[in-house]
Parts: structure tokens; sequence; C-alpha cells
């Protein structure tokens, strides 16, 4: 059991990497290194779904990694 969990974070681990990196694609350089110029805008479209996707993904990494821990005690 143990070990399926262990996987189930690898995995979502690695698909909110994913994730991160594509939604800093669209930015260029300037906007990893905090030079994004300061123009506010509301995301639309993909853009929107990948910012939710990766919410949902980094609170489900967060429950089983609870989950993981109280199964270890």
């Amino acid at each position: 059991m143990a070990v399926s969990i262990q996987v189930i974070q690898i995995i979502i681990s690695v698909a909110i990497i994913a994730l991160v990196l594509l939604q800093t694609k669209g930015s260029g350089l300037g906007g990893i290194f905090g030079g994004d110029g300061g123009v506010y805008r509301t995301r639309r479209g993909i853009e929107k779904t990948l910012f939710q996707a990766t919410i949902g993904l980094t609170v489900l990494f967060f429950v089983i990694s609870l989950l993981s821990v109280a199964l270890a005690v």
C-alpha cells in the first residue's frame, strides 16, 4: 500500500512540474525571473484550465502526502 501511494505521489509531482512549466512557457524568460512588466490580465481559455489543474493537483498531492504520513505511523 505504501509503495503504491509513493508511486502516485511521483506521478502527480511530475504532472505538477509539467503544468508549471507549461504556464511559464508563454511568458518568455522575463516572466521566469520576475520581469513581467506589471500588467495585470485575466486568465482565459487553456491558460485558466492549466492554472486550475495545477491547483487541483497540488491539493491532491497534499492530501495524499497527509495520507502517506498517517499510514506510516
